[in-house]
């Protein structure tokens, strides 16, 4: 089973894939991650069109049967808000519209799980994604840390 783990953003997006065995003797692959980055000087319409279509090739390409999308809960700046909840809005209609499963997992969800901590800061938790997953990953942005992070919890939390 392919997993796709989300992190919405209008002006990046970070996503990660991990596979899960179903005979259980491999717990989890991870896969592959990245970036999707829109331009500031594009139309906002626009911007979260290119969101849907990449990540529906994303989709296609990997044959996700789960979406897993770390939940907003709260936010600091009011303008960015707005903007990770539309991109989250995307990735609900990819969902639906691909009748793929969707799950969330909140902010103190993801750091528990994979620091131990669920205050933790984004350094413990890159340090901690790298242990575990060997030095596999290179990382190019915090979005796409949070990515695996919630790929790597969902399949920790969900063993088959």
């Amino acid at each position: 089973m392919f997993i796709l783990a989300i992190d919405p953003g209008i002006e990046k997006v970070g996503y990660s894939v991990f596979e899960q065995e179903l005979n259980g003797s491999v717990p989890y692959k991870y896969i592959t991650s990245g970036l999707i980055k829109t331009l500031k000087t594009t139309k906002h319409e626009k911007r979260i069109q290119q969101i849907y279509v990449e990540l529906s090739l994303v989709v296609k390409r990997y044959k996700a049967q789960i979406i897993v999308m770390e939940q907003l809960f709260f936010f600091k700046n009011a303008k960015s808000i707005i903007g990770v909840a539309q991109a989250q809005g995307v990735v609900e209609l990819l969902a639906a519209h691909k009748n793929i499963p969707l799950k969330y997992l909140t902010p103190l969800q993801i750091k528990e799980t994979i620091t131990g901590y669920g205050r933790a800061d984004k350094q413990s938790v890159h340090k901690m994604l790298k242990i575990t997953l060997k030095d596999e990953i290179k990382v190019l942005d915090d979005d796409q840390s949070d990515a695996i992070a919630c790929g790597l919890a969902y399949c920790f939390l969900n063993k088959i």
